[in-house]
């Protein structure tokens, strides 16, 4: 079923992940996302040196905050503000729940080999969940697993129900269901998540509260007779922002495809506007930009005779990228058969594995 495709190109699988890990609120809107928690869990079913057989990673607001991998069998702080602020005790703790995760995570990964009959192919369990604090103070949680790059199972807390993606996830969600994982995670991802988020928001105060404005650069050029402009925003924080492109006053949503916001390697973030135009139009269109850091919104139109820069600018970007994404999933990605993360594939299904026990790691937090 998940066979027959080429795998993928490893930024794709970065930028759908990164999606699925920061905050996706910008500031248009009238709810905004104002602190994001999640939490990624990567699994692979043939461990190697370099390889760990499991990685759980903590994000605060979309940059990594702790880390634990089962060749060091330990979590540890990649912030700052977390060794500052938590005791010993913690990351006692939370090494033990990692550890138990480990367990429990590779026997379901196993049983969901067997179920799809991938027994002689490595594959690989990804497991995103987390919460999101918003302006208005409700909370927004989120969980979902996928195997391969495909989606799997997720949890929906409005309804409090799990969603399966195909007729071997049907199995887990009975098992969940029967195990009562619903009550656990409505719970976790409705009171003990954002209680953590707060608490995490007062240890990094300081360092979330920074305001770093975007570099923006716009640059253009033709293809089959239509120019393609592009704007993009390099080394801003937070990572809430507003990329639009305008014709004369009006902003042209239906026809600009944007870039996901991703961060870079010194934990700033970066992200992108394209737009289609009529050469002859060009003058016409004009880029705008919104962020926290800047005192009002910028105006940014092309120059064709600047942004020499520009090339240098993104070549730095994607090698920042690909630092990020080798810390996350590049040692599992080469590794990845085929398939996808689809969003629309999603069916009512009411499961026989291990359990979502990844509850207890996320209670790590």
């Amino acid at each position: 079923m998940r066979a027959g495709m080429a795998a993928m190109f490893p930024a794709l699988g970065l930028g759908l992940l990164l999606g699925l890990l920061g905050s996706l609120g910008g500031l248009g809107g009238a709810t905004k996302v104002l602190h994001s928690l999640r939490y990624l869990h990567v699994a692979v079913s043939e461990p190697s040196l370099g390889i760990p057989q499991f990685m759980s990673v903590g994000y605060l607001d979309g940059i990594p905050f702790t880390r634990y991998d089962s060749e060091r069998g330990r979590m540890e702080p990649l912030t700052q503000w977390i060794k500052d602020s938590a005791d010993p005790e913690y990351w006692d703790r939370v090494t033990q729940i990692c550890v138990g995760s480990q367990h429990v995570t590779a026997w379901n990964l196993q049983t969901v080999r067997d179920r799809y009959n991938q027994t002689r192919d490595p594959q690989t369990r990804l497991q995103v969940y987390g919460c999101d604090l918003l302006s208005d103070g409700s909370i927004h949680g989120s969980y979902r697993v996928g195997y391969d790059w495909w989606d799997y199972i997720s949890f929906d807390l409005e309804s409090k129900r799990f969603l399966a993606a195909d007729n071997a996830a049907e199995a887990t969600r009975r098992r969940w269901e029967d195990e009562n994982e619903a009550e656990r995670w409505t719970n976790y991802l409705g009171h003990i998540c954002p209680e953590w988020l707060q608490k995490y928001v007062r240890y990094g105060q300081k360092e979330l509260d920074r305001k770093e404005p975007p570099d923006v650069h716009v640059s253009g050029k033709e293809e089959h007779g239509m120019l393609i402009l592009s704007c993009h925003a390099y080394g801003f924080y937070p990572n809430a922002i507003a990329v639009n492109w305008m014709k004369g006053d009006e902003i042209r949503d239906q026809e600009t495809e944007w870039g996901g916001v991703v961060p870079n390697s010194d934990g700033t973030f970066h992200t992108w506007a394209r737009i289609e135009a009529r050469p002859e139009e060009r003058e016409q269109y004009r880029c705008k930009v919104e962020h926290p850091g800047m005192p009002e919104p910028g105006i940014f139109a092309w120059e064709p005779t600047s942004g020499g820069n520009l090339t240098v600018v993104i070549a730095v970007s994607i090698v920042a990228a690909i630092i990020i994404l080798a810390v996350l999933i590049g040692f599992v990605v080469w590794r990845l058969q085929s398939g996808r993360w689809d969003r629309n594939k999603y069916s009512m299904a009411p499961e026989k594995d291990g359990g979502t026990n990844g509850l207890s790691a996320a209670i790590t937090a």
